[in-house]
């Protein structure tokens, strides 16, 4: 399969001393999920900023869509950019802005991204349609809760339909049955547009959960995937370095202590209803 996203030995410094990544390899496939897992501090968001072009390695290369991105210029990691969708954390929403426009502005914002006008509005609300809440789109982010602020969040990630996709703490502070639903739309959107995504998580349930189960179109709910499984690889940082890259059943498995923090045996899930 393709590769999506390669750093090779990336290190990342600041004020000189303090190493935020630290010899980080990996390589991220087509059709991939990666959960990313790791105490605070350990490096899980620098890694999504880096992947983004956001912040630029101290050594090492980074490769997004094969494409060298370590030492690109400004204007061109644009072009790159606009094929990525970022979630990011507490959403970011602008709280100024209408849910429509918040929605929008990838797409005004983005020059490498051609759409034109009248395409615009519904190309916005079939993304806020997909995540449930085409009925807000004249609603500001102060007058939605925080789960629905999320599905905006979401909603703006991947109205430009990019092939990368980067969650930075998609369920952090949300009560467990508003997280279900937030990872239900993560799932629902991995499988009805075959995206590649990263995710950076605390919470192991939301791993279980893109691991083992599959969106079903035809009753709009998750079900177990099956035998078969699906193309999920979890990552565990620690202090900046890389210190485990495998499957759910390898992750379990593991005898290391740090590791094995951030491994729990959720409870069966609940199919959570959407909150209004």
């Amino acid at each position: 399969m393709p590769s999506l996203l390669r750093f090779e030995n990336v290190c990342v410094t600041f004020e000189g001393t303090v190493k935020a990544l630290d010899r980080m390899s990996f390589d991220v496939q087509q059709g991939q999920t990666r959960v990313l897992l790791g105490a605070a501090g350990s490096g899980k968001s620098v890694l999504l900023k880096v992947a983004m072009g956001l912040v630029r390695p101290t050594s090492g290369r980074v490769f997004v869509f094969d494409q060298d991105i370590t030492n690109m210029p400004e204007k061109q990691l644009f072009d790159v950019r606009s094929r990525i969708g970022m979630l990011f954390q507490e959403s970011a929403l602008f709280d100024s802005m209408t849910v429509a426009q918040n929605v929008a502005y990838p797409l005004l914002n983005q020059k490498a991204i051609s759409i034109k006008r009248e395409e615009m509005e519904p190309a916005v609300r079939n993304s806020l349609r997909f995540v449930e809440l085409e009925h807000t789109l004249e609603r500001y982010p102060s007058e939605l809760s925080g789960g629905m602020r999320r599905r905006v969040a979401i909603a703006r990630a991947i109205v430009t339909k990019p092939q990368l996709l980067y969650y930075d703490s998609p369920t952090a502070g949300l009560d467990p049955i508003t997280a279900h639903t937030i990872m239900a739309l993560l799932i629902k959107e991995r499988d009805a547009d075959k995206s590649t995504s990263l995710i950076v998580t605390h919470r192991y349930q939301d791993g279980n959960l893109i691991a083992n189960f599959r969106y079903n179109p035809e009753t709009g709910r998750l079900e177990p995937a099956g035998p078969e499984g699906t193309s999920t690889v979890y990552m565990v940082l620690k202090d900046g370095k890389l210190v485990f890259e495998g499957s759910q059943e390898e992750l379990e498995l593991t005898t290391d202590s740090y590791i094995d923090k951030f491994v729990r045996r959720p409870e069966p899930a609940e199919q959570g209803g959407r909150e209004e």
